[in-house]
């Protein structure tokens, strides 16, 4: 458990500074590197910009277009390799995509299901977020409605989460760390809801 703790303080830490000394160019990597699947949190990276927007370091505006921007961007990355590559590459290096095989052959089954609705609404989800664009790569969606419901999804989620740090980051610390606690409870309650939901379909439709 405190190992735990100890690297939640680590990633916290570390993002602080980087987003600190990097403003819109470290939002900008930070967000790509996340969309493409790389396991960096938006959860933490997100509300730290919405810290720095409100004591006047960034302009919420630009920022939140950035984080969209940057989003897309990484998400075309991953779309683009599993569409040149195909689902057979993807799957015998997956370890490499930092993803599993299992969770990949749910998003395809539910992505073949229901198309532009899964890539918006993946976008929406903690920690799996970039998983769906390996699905629309190998199933070869057209671009244009990719790019659109990744955007769309890309933006409801990160003015959530820029907001929530806008105003809760400048709370008192301990109304912070409450409200930190709520919002990490909420998102890891809407994962297993929705992973137990999209399996339960995909057992049900085989």
């Amino acid at each position: 458990m405190l190992s735990f703790f100890a690297l939640i303080n680590e990633i916290l830490h570390d993002s602080t500074i980087f987003v600190s000394q990097y403003g819109y160019y470290g939002i900008t990597v930070l967000m790509f590197l996340e969309s493409a699947s790389i396991p960096i949190p938006s959860e933490v990276i997100m509300p730290l910009a919405g810290h720095y927007s409100r004591i006047g370091i960034l302009n919420p505006i630009l920022t939140i277009f950035i984080a969209v921007v940057a989003g897309v961007l990484g998400a075309l990355l991953d779309y683009y390799i599993a569409l040149a590559i195909g689902k057979e590459a993807v799957y015998k290096h997956a370890g490499f995509f930092h993803i599993s095989r299992d969770k990949l052959d749910t998003f395809d089954d539910w992505f073949s299901r229901n198309g532009v609705f899964a890539v918006f609404i993946v976008r929406l989800l903690p920690a799996v977020r970039g998983l769906i664009s390996f699905p629309a790569g190998f199933a070869g969606m057209p671009l244009k409605k990719f790019v659109l419901s990744t955007a769309l999804g890309s933006m409801v989620w990160d003015t959530v989460l820029f907001y929530f740090g806008y105003y809760a980051l400048s709370l008192n610390i301990y109304l912070m760390i409450m409200f930190v606690a709520i919002l990490g409870v909420v998102l890891t309650v809407i994962y297993y809801v929705f992973m137990h939901h999209i399996q339960k379909n995909t057992l049900s439709g085989s």
